[in-house]
């Protein structure tokens, strides 16, 4: 049998005006991460990550604190190869793009908009945020907004599904490490379980930043054996944005 573990990247910085960057606490959780499974002396045989500077850079630092934890002499990770497949469904695109035109028509949702809006710069921005957030994504998801230069959801879904099935070909016997994002997450765990698409969006608002989600997987067949781990990270460090 083998194994593939998913890694969220370390929280980045949604609200500022680069958002594809790790924040501080970022680059501690993505340390904390290379500690954990150095502790563990787990010897991936391949370790992936994303297109994105957050996801490559979390796998970066994560690797170089591996060969720092309490193990006895863990043996360096293999060189991370980059799969655009799991990079994070465009959220920049859904914010920019597809927010304006789903609040043209729904005046509700609008309404959500102009909240956050009012709420940008204060400290409890993300309380008016997430409403609005999961209300679009939701949109989108079930193509009731649509533009030629974002994503759509079935174009996601295709990707990551392929990435998964990638993945978990592998030979016998590997301990694999995927280093992406929630969306990507929350897809793969529901196709794993086979639950429907809406499940996975719900279970990528509760995948935290620098958590890990293992699978076993050999024969054809693929098990979820837990989902969102964040023992190796401190209260402090904990956070979900």
């Amino acid at each position: 049998m083998s194994e593939l573990i998913l890694i969220r990247h370390g929280q980045a910085t949604p609200f500022e005006k680069d958002t594809d960057r790790l924040s501080p606490l970022g680059e501690q959780q993505a340390r904390a991460v290379g500690l954990a499974l150095g502790a563990e002396e787990l010897a991936p045989t391949h370790v992936f990550h994303g297109p994105l500077v957050r996801q490559r850079r979390t796998a970066q630092i994560a690797a170089d604190a591996a060969q720092f934890s309490d193990a006895d002499a863990p043996p360096p990770w293999p060189d991370a190869a980059e799969d655009p497949r799991l990079a994070e469904y465009d959220g920049d695109g859904l914010i920019r793009t597809l927010a304006p035109l789903l609040a043209a028509q729904d005046e509700g949702f609008g309404a959500a908009v102009q909240r956050f809006e009012d709420r940008r710069d204060a400290p409890d921005r993300n309380r008016a945020f997430q409403p609005m957030l999961e209300k679009l994504a939701e949109a989108w998801q079930e193509g009731a907004v649509t533009d030629p230069d974002v994503e759509s959801w079935a174009a996601f879904r295709s990707r990551v599904h392929a990435a998964l099935t990638d993945l978990t070909r592998l030979p016998s016997g590997s301990t694999v490490l995927a280093f992406t994002s929630g969306g990507v997450i929350g897809l793969m765990v529901a196709l794993a379980l086979d639950a429907p698409d809406a499940a996975a969006l719900k279970l990528n608002w509760r995948v935290r930043n620098g958590s890990l989600t293992r699978f076993t997987f050999g024969g054809g067949r693929l098990s979820l054996d837990s989902f969102n781990e964040v023992a190796h990270l401190p209260p402090a460090l904990r956070s979900w944005r």
